[in-house]
């Protein structure tokens, strides 16, 4: 076993494309980060296999800022610790509707409940196209891909480097940033087909490297897109930048937590 870095930060997105919240520690279940990408927008322009409204064709969703109303029944299952304390560990029982209840303060402030009509009719505003929106709301995370993803910020400062300008790594939409003892920018693709231990528990195999999109490019306060980002990754790193991964032992992670290379 040898430790490869720490966790700097971790984040969960509530709704898909919209803003995400940072936390101090976070329960990683097999569906990924507990509270991720619960809720999504369903839109009747989007393609089949890809049927969401996300901030490729209305940017300013990432303004949009969700919460969850009762943010201590989401810190975690609240049977996690009796369920862990069964062997070899039992998986928990999510939250129901009740303790999945979002909130969403709009770019001009207004607190709106997450199935709001009046919430996707702003959604709606200004973008091409007909959009006919539904509210979906899943037992596991709607991610792009895998159920967790990974991004070191020696990447984050490479890209800067690059680009001449300094990037929020918010723009990579991570739910792990890792600060990597190699100090290597893309440090984190040589950890594709490895297992990694986050903490004292979780485990994860690394999957493959993260394709990008038009995502990266929208600064996370204001929503302007430089596109850019998106052709200098294209030309550079083949359009990937971050790993995902799939959750093979479940547990809590924190902030500062080592991360080990297993095999």
């Amino acid at each position: 076993m040898k430790i490869i870095g720490k966790v700097e930060s971790l984040w969960r997105y509530p709704v898909k494309s919209m803003r995400g919240e940072e936390l101090q520690e976070a329960f990683v279940g097999f569906p990924g980060v507990y509270g991720d990408r619960v809720y999504a927008f369903r839109s009747s322009a989007a393609p089949e296999g890809f049927p969401y409204l996300t901030g490729r064709e209305q940017e300013k969703m990432l303004q949009y800022r969700p919460t969850y109303r009762h943010p201590e029944r989401m810190a975690k299952p609240a049977n996690l610790a009796a369920a862990e304390a069964i062997a070899p560990g039992v998986t928990p029982v999510y939250g129901g509707p009740a303790d999945l209840a979002v909130d969403v303060e709009t770019p001009a402030g207004e607190r709106l409940a997450i199935d709001d009509p009046a919430l996707m009719r702003m959604l709606c505003d200004g973008i091409s196209g007909r959009h006919e929106l539904t509210l979906l709301r899943s037992d596991h995370a709607m991610t792009d891909c895998r159920p967790i993803s990974l991004f070191s910020l020696q990447t984050v400062r490479q890209l800067s480097h690059e680009l001449g300008a300094e990037m929020d790594k918010r723009r990579f939409r991570a739910n792990v940033y890792v600060e990597l003892e190699s100090g290597n920018g893309f440090g984190e693709d040589a950890f594709v087909g490895r297992t990694l231990k986050i903490g004292a528990k979780t485990t994860i195999a690394v999957i493959e490297r993260d394709p990008r999109c038009k995502m990266i490019t929208l600064d996370p306060d204001t929503a302007r897109a430089n596109p850019e980002i998106m052709r200098r990754l294209a030309r550079a790193h083949d359009g990937k930048a971050g790993i995902y991964a799939a959750v093979l032992v479940e547990g809590t992670i924190r902030s500062e937590d080592e991360i080990a290379l297993l095999d």
